[in-house]
């Protein structure tokens, strides 16, 4: 397993809110908020051109910690998304946003993704009525997301609801019976991932 790492400093090394501590960030109290320099650097130093290699480093990890997806897994998806006909970037970025973490996250469910994952490793949530245990389960059009029923993680998810996510167009949910539906792919445009695709 990785090491451990501050939340807030991958924020800070990024140069990006992460949305890596959700009600921190809403609050305002973020570590890039209060500290807008990378950690480790003590008072301004000059500024390097940074090389195309080290550019799509950053941006490769950007993606690993946004969506917490490991280095391996996120080749794999890499490779897929390059199988496919469409562009390689928009591909990928679509095949994360629809990771099953990732969605229980935009309904509005959890104030992370992390947390949403331990929901649903722990055998919280159903897709189309059946447990699923995978955090990177590829969410399809047309599949219901749900709570299993009597789960103790309803508080929880009632918690996160009401600190007011925007659901994005192509989710659909009744915040009452906490089941979530997704309608359709999500666009370039509804994804709001900081990345440079170049």
């Amino acid at each position: 397993m990785a090491p451990r790492r501050s939340l807030e400093k991958l924020s800070r090394r990024a140069g990006v809110e992460l949305g890596l501590k959700g009600a921190r960030q809403l609050a305002g109290k973020s570590g890039l908020t209060r500290r807008p320099h990378p950690p480790g650097q003590q008072g301004r130093r000059r500024q390097k051109r940074d090389s195309d290699y080290l550019l799509q480093l950053k941006e490769k990890q950007k993606l690993q910690w946004f969506y917490g997806v490991p280095a391996g897994q996120l080749r794999r998806y890499v490779e897929v998304s390059r199988r496919r006909h469409a562009s390689t970037a928009e591909e990928l970025l679509r095949q994360l946003e629809q990771r099953l973490d990732n969605v229980v996250y935009r309904l509005g469910w959890s104030g992370t993704r992390a947390q949403a994952r331990q929901f649903i490793s722990h055998g919280h949530l159903q897709v189309n009525g059946e447990r699923v245990n995978r955090p990177s389960y590829q969410v399809r059009p047309g599949d219901t997301i749900s709570i299993k029923p009597g789960s103790a993680v309803e508080p929880l998810v009632r918690e996160a609801i009401s600190l007011g996510f925007r659901v994005p167009a192509w989710l659909a949910t009744d915040q009452e019976v906490l089941t979530g539906r997704a309608v359709r792919q999500p666009q370039r445009d509804e994804i709001d991932v900081p990345v440079d695709e170049a």
